[in-house]
């Protein structure tokens, strides 16, 4: 038989372009439309019905950039279509096209509708342009529509500068134009022929030339296409169905890879577009789902993000109760069980519990509902922390898909036991379908099958689908997409599933998974360590000013009876929360998103320092006696770890002195020796213990460098392996000066000057110290440049060890492999440790995420490692301001330094002591017996009870026995899980007055709850 293969291919797309998709709809009937225009921000219904509505016919331009207008909908549906609506085969639908645009869903205008009370019905969005009508012939039709003039904001491109990001400096020009407001009649066979001819059609693709399965199609089609009248479509689209009712009915094969397709908008909660309109966008996406789930009852959704269903609560409060109706009925799906889908990489230790205390809080109090997966699909890496601070959230598997986007190395598994830090594992999918944005075409239906890495050993994946990133949510054509391949030979079974019902599939089929130890390091993205400094700083402060604000009035509440803030306190932690949402934190939102963060932060830090004051006012009573606070988990001097004393004084012998000569700056406090040169450059820095050199021969420390920093596809996100290779040192001084510090020390203030920058660098030696402490503030005026400061070290560390979440991980400083070379910019937290073995340093910071480690050898045999801080970028896209202005950034290099005094530095750099006058001491509300078992945080419980709350974890790497004291009357106590409920950790033992035995296993975290009378 001739192969006419490719003939019916293009007969067919011809006939699909030119008749079958116009013939969706029977006839359609224009609608009158007026319109006004928000004068400024959004406003609700209410408001908006007041409005002085002007005629606005189609083909009017509407919308400035980041505006609103409403429309006002008028009409009947004609009375002529009532034989045909009585028929059945039809359906009256609204149908608008607010000038939608080919970008993609969520990325340009959207709206939502309400009909003339008020009543939300449904979303309009690029490529779900209807709403259905409950009505009959002549009957009359009424609703406004809320249009956001949202801006296309990348306009096809993520490096170039956009004006768009800002309301005040975007054009003012209307963006779309009104072209389409009809009502109109749907033919509902003609619509599932298309739906069958996209299935078959897309599966043809798919399937190889030489299975019979392909040409059986082709056939099916050709004879399609013969039974058909382009000229009378309604007439006969059930023909063209029943030529392919055979080939849509053959089954899968028994080995087919079997796919749980999962509803699913992935929303950004800010990106291209400010918070403000993600709550909309929440608002248009579960309107389009509550209107699937009334006419699909078997299809369900699930939603992450705890702070998307506040936020609905708050501004929705009618939708929210159609949403908690379907959550009852396990229909819309809490997942994940985090406040947002946050940024992993950067957020502290606590603030990642917080993220499943405040989120699984939400579900569990407002649903009843506890979630036991971990949803994050787009974040960019995962600290291997996770697994622990996830199992001790109460979760037990784990989603995502970013890994596909590694540039160099390719994950070996999509389904496997993930083991953090401490040991723990949690059960992990990648889902081989490379998106969570899926339509659920035969393409990426394929494609997840093919690239399914666990075949022969199991046989299932998931698959989110729906419109994400800016919303939108699945649509009809993608439920008809999953009901025709639930069991259609050549392609994957597709069921409708959630999330639990996935991950029990996988476990029952698979239980004997591969097992993945550590981070989840991305390879891509790197430069979200630094980009946006001014967030960064903003969030790393207020974590630990949350810390310092609850321990204060914890203490506070205990030793004076003051009030617990509680909701003023969790109403900060959900803003800081909210803002480590994955394209806040790594700073790649849209200007609008990073000001707004910056003011929120602000905001933040004075109500805590307000509430910080108020407690220590009440601990340290009437007096005129000095009393310092040392929120800190170590002693320092005097002053106890957690509570408060008089500040001890340093020794005579430890007074650092200055002495200037020919060569520069010598200063000396008898611990260390440092040397500074005449260019204001560290030349050495000498333990005058050991009589060690920590510097290379010929090497400075303190050293800025400035490179070239163009990455080849995402400004904000990237940073690029080719930088390496375009680098500056900044060795000019405009002055130096000799400098003293209040608290003790001596150093050096350097002025420097950088293209269009400024910057000053302060080195200080403090008394007694064996540490140099470094602040850098600039003045940022460049673009496309990285700034970097580098501490070359005389030390051959076969690995670096840098904080993340309770506890470090240790990375290769060599390149032996493609997965050592992809890792050449990495994240720390608060320190980063270098050494070998009996003698090492520490690298700390108090804002900066951002490093890269490197191990050289040296002519003379001797080994550098180099420890670079990331402190600066400047992208132009989204922001083309990002990183502009002053920042303020203060590092620290301790010499003979061991793991447990980078530990220690990471605390004191980032909690400074407070000094009041009082009345004299302050216990502290616990004592811990070993300095390895570090206190994150001590709270009251969230629950009201008053009861106290002390979380705590192994800091070294090591295991650990340690007595947990209580310093006040306490009826007993228990370990509990992160959400402060009864748990099963080992190792813990409590003693009846409140004491608590522990016994730690490398970097194990713990949470003990103290009963009080």
């Amino acid at each position: 038989m001739h192969d006419t293969t490719d003939r019916t291919l293009g007969r067919l797309r011809r006939f699909v372009d030119e008749w079958l998709l116009a013939a969706q709809y029977r006839h359609r009937a224009a609608l009158e439309v007026t319109s006004w225009e928000v004068p400024d921000e959004p406003v609700p219904f209410s408001q908006a019905i007041q409005g002085r509505y002007r005629p606005h016919p189609t083909g009017t331009p509407w919308g400035k950039p980041w505006g609103t207008v409403w429309f006002h909908v008028t009409g009947t549906v004609p009375p002529e279509w009532s034989g045909e609506i009585g028929a059945g085969q039809v359906r009256p639908e609204l149908v608008v096209d607010l000038g939608f645009s080919g970008a993609n869903p969520g990325f340009q205008a959207e709206a939502i509708v309400y009909s003339a009370e008020g009543e939300i019905l449904k979303a309009l969005e690029p490529r779900n342009q209807y709403v259905v009508l409950p009505a009959a012939a002549g009957d009359r039709i009424e609703v406004y529509i809320e249009a956001a003039a949202n801006p296309d904001v990348p306009q096809g491109s993520f490096t170039k500068p956009t004006t768009m990001g800002e309301k005040s400096t975007a054009d003012p020009s209307e963006l779309y134009t009104l072209r389409t407001v009809d009502v109109a009649l749907l033919d509902v066979p003609v619509w599932e022929l298309v739906q069958d001819v996209t299935a078959l059609g897309g599966l043809v693709e798919e399937l190889s030339a030489q299975d019979p399965r392909r040409g059986q199609i082709v056939a099916a089609l050709e004879d399609m296409l013969d039974a058909i009248d382009p000229a009378d479509l309604p007439g006969t689209a059930q023909a063209g169905r029943a030529a392919l009712a055979t080939v849509r009915s053959a089954p899968a094969h028994a080995s087919a890879h079997c796919i749980h397709a999962v509803g699913h908008a992935h929303i950004d909660s800010a990106w291209l577009w400010p918070v403000r309109e993600t709550v909309r966008k929440c608002a248009r996406t579960f309107a389009n789902v509550l209107a699937l789930m009334e006419t699909d009852p078997d299809f369900t959704f699930a939603c992450s993000s705890a702070q998307q269903y506040a936020w609905i609560e708050q501004y929705y409060p009618e939708l929210f109760v159609r949403i908690a109706e379907k959550v009852r009925e396990g229909r819309f799906i809490p997942a994940g069980g985090m406040w947002v889908e946050s940024d992993t990489n950067m957020p502290g230790g606590e603030a990642m519990a917080r993220q499943f205390l405040e989120g699984s809080g939400y579900f569990l109090d407002t649903f009843g509902v506890e979630t036991t997966d971990v949803w994050l699909p787009d974040s960019f890496g995962y600290t291997g922390a996770l697994p622990q601070i996830a199992a001790a959230a109460g979760k037990d598997a784990f989603f995502t898909q970013k890994m596909s986007w590694n540039d160099t190395n390719a994950m070996p598994h999509h389904t496997f036991d993930w083991e953090g830090i401490d040991g723990s594992r949690i059960f992990t999918h990648l889902t081989p379908v490379d998106t969570y944005n899926s339509d659920l075409s035969a393409r990426e239906l394929a494609r997840a099958q093919r690239q399914y890495t666990e075949k022969g050993r199991a046989n299932t994946s998931l698959v989110p689908f729906g419109h994400g990133d800016g919303g939108g949510g699945p649509t009809r054509e993608m439920i008809a997409a999953a009901r025709r391949t639930a069991d259609l030979e050549g392609s994957p079974k597709v069921v409708l599933s959630s999330p639990a019902r996935f991950f029990a599939a996988a476990r029952a089929e698979y239980t004997r998974p591969p097992v993945w130890s550590g981070e989840l390091y991305l390879e891509y993205h790197r430069g979200t360590y630094t980009s946006q400094h001014r967030t960064k700083a903003g969030n790393r402060r207020t974590e630990h000013l949350l810390r310092e604000a609850e321990l204060w009035a914890a203490t506070a509440t205990v030793r004076t009876g003051a009030a617990y803030p509680a909701q003023d306190l969790q109403r900060l932690w959900r803003t800081v929360l909210l803002h480590q949402f994955h394209d806040i934190l790594p700073g790649t939102s849209i200007a609008w998103v990073h000001r707004e963060a910056e003011q929120r932060y602000t905001e933040t830090i004075a109500e805590l320092e307000q509430i910080i004051a108020t407690a220590l006012a009440a601990l340290a009573g009437e007096g005129t006696e000095e009393v310092t606070f040392n929120a800190g988990p170590f002693p320092r001097g005097a002053v106890p770890a957690l509570g408060a004393g008089a500040a001890a004084g340093t020794a005579d012998d430890g007074v650092t002195d200055l002495v200037r000569d020919d060569t520069g700056v010598v200063l000396d406090n008898g611990r260390l020796r440092v040397g500074i040169d005449g260019r204001g450059l560290i030349t050495s820095v000498l333990d005058l213990r050991t009589g060690r050199q920590a510097l290379p021969p010929g090497q400075v420390a303190g050293l800025l460098q400035v490179h070239r920093d163009i990455p080849n596809q995402w400004d904000a996100w990237d940073i690029d392996e080719h930088y390496r290779r375009n680098v500056r040192d900044l060795t000019e001084a405009i002055s130096i000066q000799e400098i003293t510090d209040t608290s003790g020390g001596a150093g050096v203030q350097v002025q420097r000057r950088y293209g269009d920058s400024r910057i000053v660098q302060r080195y200080l030696l403090p008394d007694g110290a064996r540490r140099v402490e470094l602040t850098t503030e600039v003045d940022w005026h460049e673009r496309h440049t990285l700034l970097k400061l580098a501490f070359p070290l005389d030390v051959r560390a076969e690995q670096a060890a840098s904080e993340i979440q309770f506890g470090h991980i240790n990375r290769p400083t060599a390149a032996n492999t493609s997965w050592d070379h992809a890792r050449f910019e990495t994240v720390a937290h608060r320190w980063v440790h270098v050494g070998e073995p009996g003698y090492g340093f520490a690298v700390a910071n108090d804002s900066t995420y951002g490093h890269d480690i490197t191990r050289t050898t040296r002519a003379d045999g001797g080994t550098t490692t180099t420890v670079r801080q990331s402190l600066l970028r400047a992208p132009m896209f989204p922001d083309p301001d990002a990183d502009q202005g002053r920042h303020t950034l203060r590092s620290s290099l301790v010499v003979g330094a061991e793991i447990a005094d980078a530990v220690t530095e990471g605390y004191r750099i980032n909690l400074p002591e407070r000094t009041v006058s009082g009345s004299g001491a302050v216990d502290p509300l616990v004592q811990v017996s070993d300095p390895a078992v570090v206190v994150e945080a001590v709270k009251l419980a969230r629950d009201g009870s008053g009861d106290v709350i002390v979380r705590l974890y192994e800091s070294r790497g090591g295991r650990a026995r340690a007595t947990v004291t209580p310093g006040f009357q306490a009826t007993g106590a228990l370990a509990t899980d992160v959400l402060e409920r009864p748990g099963t950790d080992r190792g813990v033992e409590v003693d009846p007055d409140g004491r608590v035995e522990l016994d730690l296993r490398p970097f194990q975290i713990v949470t003990l709850r103290f009963g009080r009378p």
